[in-house]
């Protein structure tokens, strides 16, 4: 029970040997719906995540306070026979473990699947890696922009004419894996409460992006399409682009459909756009792809954004802000939702970090705590739960193995 309430992942436990975003997102996304997350990290050093980024007054980076959430910190270099074999005992009592090292690296340390399979058979290993266990690129190295990259993603983003630039976020390829990583944790939960079974999960940074490409394999393995970039633009619909107005704000405008540009033409006052023998249909759009944005686009420049929202709103017509993240921290919807959760922190007032997804109405995750600092937990983890004495933890210590 958390405040009252039951979390669906209490009693599970995960043990956390990955370092920085992608893997760590899976174990904390758990974590946070009441798994009990043990992060091992390197003694004296940490997680390089501790140290990347903008760093708070404390001497902590506000990446490690967001993505340390949830989780119990204890120092651990599993390089090292007697740090593998303390990491094995470790997995004995845990439901799942999380890596994210190059394939073969878990193997070389004697802490392969296989070895971890004979501690406890029903174990779930989930493995994160740069192209994924197996394939000519296995042992390459990767981050999530060459993972981007590769997947097909870096390709599309930017204007026409111009070089392949940031889809975003340099991080998106890390988070979007960690979440596909943690379905493939639950669902090998479930799996091993139904069959009894523990398995691996394996996923390269790459694949989840190029599983979100929405119709670009199947049409280029059907016609040999190659899409390139398109700025602003979608390529199946017109208008659907961004558009500045007046006061020189922008906007995301979205017309997937007959219908929606309808809409829009009366909302502009301007219904013979609309026409079948002008823009009435798609394929029209498509074809005077230019023009039609070219019309959206004044008529924007025309208006304030307030009126640009208030009329398409009015009208049926799908619009909304480019926000900012000063404008993100004012909005009311966001306010509303509490997509925002200020969390107390020992050495800050407070950090404001993102709250938990998804929204689970009887049995909703929680924030319990930012990131732990180094080893925070290693006397209650090493002591109560592997029951060690403090003379043995002291000597471990003293060797540089904890």
């Amino acid at each position: 029970m958390d405040g009252g309430r039951p979390l669906p992942l209490q009693g599970y436990r995960v043990l956390d040997l990955a370092t920085m975003i992608a893997a760590p997102f899976c174990a904390g996304i758990l974590g946070e719906f009441g798994a009990e997350v043990i992060k091992v990290e390197m003694p004296g050093k940490g997680d390089p995540l501790r140290s990347f980024g903008t760093m708070t007054a404390a001497g902590s980076s506000f990446n490690w306070l967001n993505e340390g959430r949830n989780k119990k910190s204890i120092t651990l270099d599993i390089r090292r026979p007697e740090g593998a074999e303390l990491a094995k005992k470790l997995a004995a009592q845990c439901d799942v473990v999380a890596e994210n090292f190059r394939p073969g690296t878990l193997e070389r340390w004697g802490l392969g699947y296989d070895i971890l399979k004979s501690v406890k058979s029903d174990l779930i290993l989930v493995r994160v890696s740069a192209y994924g266990q197996d394939g000519p690129y296995r042992d390459r190295p990767g981050y999530a922009r060459i993972a981007h990259g590769f997947a097909g993603l870096t390709h599309l983003a930017g204007e026409p004419e111009g070089p392949p630039v940031v889809p975003g976020s340099t991080a998106l390829a890390d988070y979007i894996s960690g979440v596909y990583a943690a379905v493939g944790a639950l669902l090998a939960l479930i799996a091993r409460d139904r069959f009894g079974i523990g398995q691996s999960v394996d996923i390269g940074l790459y694949e989840g992006i190029f599983r979100m490409l929405d119709e670009l394999a199947p049409v280029y393995a059907k016609t040999g399409y190659v899409r390139g970039r398109m700025g602003a633009d979608t390529v199946n619909a017109v208008p659907h682009s961004h558009y500045r107005t007046r006061d020189g704000k922008w906007v995301a405008l979205a017309c997937t459909s007959d219908k929606m540009f309808e809409r829009l033409a009366k909302v502009m006052e301007r219904p013979d756009l609309a026409a079948p023998d002008r823009f009435g249909a798609v394929e029209a759009r498509l074809e005077h792809r230019g023009e039609v944005n070219r019309i959206v686009a004044e008529w924007m420049a025309s208006i304030t954004y307030r009126e640009a929202m208030d009329r398409c709103l009015a009208g049926g017509v799908p619009i909304g802000p480019i926000n900012t993240i000063a404008d993100i921290f004012e909005d009311v919807q966001f306010k509303a939702r509490e997509n925002l959760v200020a969390m107390p922190e020992q050495r800050e007032e407070s950090v404001v970090v993102p709250n938990v997804l998804p929204r689970l109405s009887e049995t909703p995750g929680r924030l319990r705590s930012l990131g732990p600092d180094l080893g925070q937990h290693n006397k209650e983890i090493y002591l109560g739960m592997l029951g060690l004495s403090a003379e043995e933890l002291a000597g471990l210590k003293a060797a540089g193995i904890v």
